[in-house]
């Protein structure tokens, strides 16, 4: 039996790939509840995890992705430590990017974003998206079977998000390769002559698209990244290059991670459960319904992060300034006061749009419209062109042996490979 008094989230592998046991014993003694080896608060309450992030003045997303790593830049003092956040604001990881800012340096970076997600370019990115999910199964569906993230959740969403900041159409394939995304049948191999960059994909899209938003500021056209480049503050200033590359670049890397997660977990629920194949077939109005529930059931981000700024209350728990929030979006997701009966798949939940795997309030994941598109489009066009579609027993075991490799991190849920077999046609 395993002692989660000892257990230590950050390391410990099995919880890794399992954290839903551990979630459960922190639940058992209060939605927040101290965490014993790093002074890391954890809230796996669904109203306080909610709080938590709708509470800006009190909460500071300056440690969004690594908590406690590295340890605090500074040792805190006193009940508020604005000052000395922002005096070393610098210090902390990545930074320069928008999932770490705080008002009024996020207002800032979101609002360019919004120049470029747009009710018209998120529908002429949808068009694009219905043809990528077909080029993409046409790879691989004569087959009869595939590695269901490599050969399809990867490249596909890479592709998807490349569309959607108007990457030109010639640069697609090599990105493709460069950010680990696999190269389409019949494309030259070997045509880089650099390693591949997919371990530091941030400062290759910072640079890539660096090179995109000065070329646009110099010759301006009609496309998308024209947009971007001319895109000012809402004051009417104009950014800096890099001020408008990294919202951009961090919406790509993190769109990527985030679908391919979202489309395997579906995939997985629809081969473990082949009744709910045919009724999505016959009902495609419950395909968004059920990609809703696939991000509540198996959230992409497990974890986020928030540094209490000023001394205040949670769920009733003093919380001194300093200290480090460890936000568990996967267990608020499964808590019982939210929702009934949270341990099972319900395709039809009556509640399911309000789960937090997209986070709430400024920090609302700014991709997830497109991320529902892709899941909308990909289960449509996965049942139109398969049937039967099964876990390959010889990667997953059988159906009362059934095994996974889950992602060893503490921050994201996914999983490492799913491989599937299917009938065409």
């Amino acid at each position: 039996m395993t002692d989660f008094a000892a257990t230590d989230y950050f390391t410990d592998g099995a919880t890794a790939q399992d954290p839903y046991a551990y979630w459960e014993y922190l639940r058992e003694q209060g939605p927040v509840v101290a965490e014993p080896h790093y002074g890391v608060v954890a809230v796996t309450g669904y109203a306080e995890v909610q709080a938590a992030f709708r509470d800006v003045e009190s909460f500071s997303a300056v440690n969004a992705i690594g908590g406690p790593f590295p340890p605090l830049p500074f040792t805190p003092e006193g009940d508020d430590i604005s000052a000395q956040i922002e005096a070393h604001r610098h210090e902390f990881p990545i930074f320069e990017h928008m999932v770490v800012m705080d008002p009024p340096e996020h207002d800032k970076a979101r609002s360019l974003l919004s120049k470029l997600l747009t009710p018209r370019r998120l529908s002429e990115n949808a068009d694009y998206i219905w043809e990528l999910a077909d080029r993409q199964l046409d790879e691989f569906i004569a087959n009869g079977r595939c590695e269901f993230l490599a050969e399809y959740g990867k490249p596909f969403a890479t592709l998807a998000i490349a569309d959607l900041l108007g990457v030109p159409e010639e640069d697609r394939d090599e990105i493709r390769r460069n950010l680990g995304a696999g190269n389409a049948p019949g494309s030259r191999v070997g045509a880089l002559d650099h390693e591949p960059v997919g371990s530091n994909p941030l400062q290759y899209l910072d640079e890539l698209f660096s090179g995109y938003i000065a070329d646009r500021r110099e010759n301006p056209g009609q496309d998308v990244l024209t947009g971007l480049a001319t895109a000012r503050y809402p004051d009417g200033s104009v950014p800096p290059l890099l001020e408008v590359v990294r919202p951009a670049t961090f919406l790509f890397a993190a769109g990527q991670e985030t679908v391919t997660k979202l489309l395997s977990s579906a995939v997985k629920v629809l081969c473990e459960r082949p009744e709910l194949q045919q009724r999505l077939r016959d009902d495609r109005d419950l395909i968004g319904p059920f990609i809703e529930e696939s991000l509540r059931f198996e959230s992409p981000t497990k974890i986020d992060f928030r540094l209490a700024r000023k001394t205040t209350t949670l769920g009733g728990v003093r919380i001194p300034a300093g200290t480090t929030l460890m936000l568990c979006l996967g267990a608020a997701n499964r808590d019982p006061r939210k929702f009934d009966n949270p341990n099972e798949f319900h395709a039809d939940r009556r509640n399911v749009r309000e789960h937090l795997a997209f986070g709430r309030g400024i920090h609302t994941c700014a991709g997830a419209p497109l991320a529902r598109v892709e899941g909308r489009v990909t289960l449509n066009r996965l049942l139109d062109r398969m049937s039967d579609i099964r876990l390959d027993p010889a990667n997953h075991g059988g159906a009362g042996d059934r095994h996974f490799g889950y992602e060893p991190t503490f921050l994201l849920r996914g999983l490492t490979e799913l491989h599937i077999e299917f009938d065409a046609g």
